[in-house]
């Protein structure tokens, strides 16, 4: 039997889906092709096992979407920041969420100082800046894994203040309550977590979330509704 081939089985696996959500809803291809307005941003890792739209439970419409190799945010950046300025400033985000992962092979490769080559070792070398400047924390981290999560969580946090720092989000926040959110998504549970940095925690899961508080984050055909530390999806 020949080896089935990966991008006939995607272009394949396309066709069956684009026919399922047509069947589903007649209106939802030509709804989608009048435009978007989507109100959640989010800035994650290049990692395949970190599709932003699909762990989110959401559908396209719903999610601008930047990623690179380890969800890097770097004030130099023409790439991010042309995202952030198009979305922020022309679209009606509401939501910047910059989300890093467990098992990112990014925060594992800038635990050592173990060249990877090419420009990646350049990419990284915020990370390594961010290991350095923590190093006693992360040394006293016994576990691998759990070092380079937590090296992930502080990525994250820096990455926060330079996007909070970015004067088309600083404009934003300041005269439309834009809000900035960082997370971590839990690879081997599937959940996204609220760090409780950016301009809140209201939002924060197990526990942490304020009690008796309903928040709804609506998407363009489906909404997420928090409350009592829980999350339900409605589509709508």
């Amino acid at each position: 039997m020949a080896e089935e081939d990966s991008f006939l089985y995607a272009l394949s696996s396309n066709n069956a889906w684009a026919a399922y959500k047509s069947h589903q809803n007649p209106k939802f291809f030509p709804k989608l092709a009048e435009g978007q307005a989507p109100e959640i941003l989010w800035i994650g890792c290049s990692d395949s096992r970190c599709p932003e739209t699909t762990l989110l439970g959401l559908q396209p419409g719903d999610v601008f979407t930047h990623r690179n190799i380890a969800n890097v945010v770097s004030p130099t950046d023409i790439n991010t920041a042309a995202v952030v300025e198009y979305s922020v400033g022309h679209l009606p985000i509401k939501h910047v969420v910059l989300c890093g992962h467990t098992s990112c092979g990014g925060a594992m490769a800038a635990l050592s100082d173990n060249r990877v080559g090419g420009v990646l070792d350049c990419w990284l070398a915020p990370l390594r800046a961010i290991r350095d400047q923590h190093a006693d924390e992360l040394n006293a981290i016994q576990d691998t894994k759990a070092r380079a999560a937590r090296l992930a969580e502080l990525n994250v946090a820096a990455g926060v203040k330079v996007l909070m720092a970015n004067p088309v989000v600083r404009e934003a926040m300041r005269t439309r309550g834009l809000e900035v959110h960082g997370c971590l998504f839990d690879i081997a549970s599937g959940r996204v977590r609220d760090l409780g940095v950016g301009t809140g925690s209201k939002y924060m899961m197990n526990g942490a979330q304020s009690q008796g508080e309903e928040v709804v984050v609506r998407g363009q055909h489906a909404q997420l509704v928090f409350s009592g530390g829980s999350a339900v999806m409605k589509v709508r």
